[in-house]
């Protein structure tokens, strides 16, 4: 029981340690993520110049002597017993400061090449020794399987340390079995690492406070912008839509400020839109539920026993209810369009019978109000499209022009056949749309104020064109010029035959000629 709860302790220890590391984590800005990389990458790297400097610089001079070495026996056996022997020798023992002796099996000099002086001890072990030393290293060499030794020894004599390397010499111009000896001192290189190591403390001293200075520059320099970013978000996130991202300095920042200003645009247009769907639904809610509320009270009050006004103040109220109806209908129908949420029943409709049979339903208009809409047709042509959504394309862009003709009520309905498209055009003579405006006309809500409300319908129709027009994969616009009217249009593409119904064709023409 008591060691369950030490482990229960010890984990709550390390869960607390893991949280507090978390929310400091959670804490450090990029400054300070930058900052302490910036002198771990620095203190990683004077730990490898101390390493391969301090600790290492001794070893490694060892072997790359030794391999120095190696390479000067290689070559003092190829020149020996030739006319070269004595330059090669002189020449290595010189630019190495080494003492080189080549003996017979008894130990007895064949070649001796000294330019370590009286630092030498092999030097003096001929001289004072008779050469004991170098047969004691013969027997080494012969028992050694690859016939090759190398020691590192102590001086004691100049308290030195020194390198022996010791091979078996196989040439043809040799007479006899020979052995080389080849002395070196590793010593001289103490004053040099002393130096070294200390130039490496004035180094590391300045390199690091070096570092830290360009880190903390470097640091701020990297986060300013990021910075500078978060806190113009902030503020936008407060409301304030006419902040600008203005992040410079890099590339990356740069490209994160054009997508965020971008962002800011589209959320700014989407705050306006909200608000002015608010006001303007609660303007089309508030008018007819008035009326249908002030209505209804007039028949309770004065009409309800006069058939003829009671029936009057009810259709009132029935056409306020339907034009509630048609707003909240719009509203759902083009959330669905907008949403994705509709599926097209495409099939192959006729151009021609199309747009004859939409302008029958504008004959009482012609014939009661005095409009002049008429339909310019071309060939006939077969498209590939919905033919009740094209309905209400056709229907908003002819019930836009009678709203906005003007008092000539002048209206036409064109077909203009392409190569590959259908082009429909509905124009109108009325005032026209301004340029400031002419982006705008298929938003949401989109009314030209000086048109009277009884004619402008819900504001919705030319949304919902564009989200027909959008699903169906069409083209379509509006130009205007002010004073003169103008005109709306998209292109339909024309429907492909199929291929096997072409050839089937063909071969029943065939059959029957």
């Amino acid at each position: 029981m008591k060691r369950s709860d030490k482990e229960e302790k010890k984990r709550q220890r390390q869960e607390k340690r893991r949280l507090k590391h978390a929310e400091i984590k959670s804490r450090m800005g990029i400054r300070a993520y930058v900052w302490i990389y910036f002198m771990v990458f620095t203190i990683l790297i004077l730990l490898l110049i101390w390493l391969f400097q301090y600790f290492f610089l001794e070893k490694y001079y060892e072997s790359a002597k030794i391999r120095n070495i190696s390479k000067a026996a290689n070559d003092i056996i190829d020149a020996y017993g030739t006319d070269k022997q004595d330059d090669v020798n002189r020449m290595l023992a010189f630019d190495n400061n080494l003492c080189i002796i080549i003996t017979d099996e008894m130990a007895n000099p064949l070649v001796y090449e000294n330019n370590m002086g009286n630092f030498s001890f092999l030097s003096k072990e001929l001289r004072d020794g008779y050469g004991r030393y170098l047969f004691d290293l013969i027997d080494e060499i012969e028992n050694d399987k690859h016939g090759t030794i190398t020691k590192i020894t102590r001086n004691e004599s100049f308290k030195s340390r020194e390198i022996f390397y010791c091979t078996k010499v196989y040439t043809d111009a040799a007479e006899e079995q020979a052995y080389l000896f080849i002395e070196s001192s590793v010593e001289p290189i103490d004053a040099t690492v002393s130096i070294i190591r200390e130039q490496l403390i004035y180094i590391t001293i300045i390199l690091f406070e070096l570092a830290f200075i360009v880190t903390i520059f470097i640091s701020k320099r990297l986060s300013k912008p990021i910075v500078d970013i978060t806190d113009t978000a902030k503020k936008f996130g407060e409301g304030d839509y006419s902040v600008d991202f203005n992040g410079t300095g890099y590339l990356e920042i740069e490209e994160l400020s054009k997508v965020l200003n971008n962002a800011k645009d589209e959320i700014r247009k989407v705050s306006d839109l909200r608000k002015d769907l608010i006001a303007n639904v609660s303007h089309d809610l508030r008018t007819p539920l008035t009326m249908v509320k002030a209505y209804a009270e007039m028949i309770r009050d004065l009409s309800g026993d006069n058939p003829e006004k009671r029936n009057e103040h009810v259709q009132i109220i029935i056409d306020e209810a339907d034009r509630l109806s048609a707003l909240v209908n719009n509203l759902l129908e083009l959330s669905k369009l907008e949403s994705g949420n509709i599926e097209l029943n495409r099939r192959e409709i006729s151009v021609v019978e199309k747009l004859e049979d939409c302008m029958t339903r504008y004959k009482l208009l012609v014939e009661k109000d005095g409009y002049d809409i008429q339909y310019i047709p071309d060939e006939d042509r077969k498209i590939f499209a919905d033919p009740d959504k094209l309905d209400q394309v056709i229907y908003n862009f002819i019930n836009n022009a009678v709203n906005y003709s003007g008092e000539n009520k002048v209206i036409r309905v064109r077909q203009i056949n392409k190569e590959n498209t259908v082009r429909i055009e509905v124009e109108d003579n009325g005032r026209g749309i301004s340029k400031e405006l002419l982006p705008k006309v298929f938003d949401r809500y989109y009314r030209d104020e000086k048109v009277k409300r009884d004619v402008i319908g819900t504001g919705l129709g030319l949304s919902i064109c564009q989200q027909i027009l959008k699903l169906h994969g069409y083209a379509y616009g509006v130009f205007s010029e002010e004073g003169k009217g103008s005109t709306f249009w998209f292109e339909a593409d024309i429907a492909r035959p199929d291929r096997k119904a072409v050839q089937r064709l063909s071969l029943s023409e065939e059959k029957e000629s």
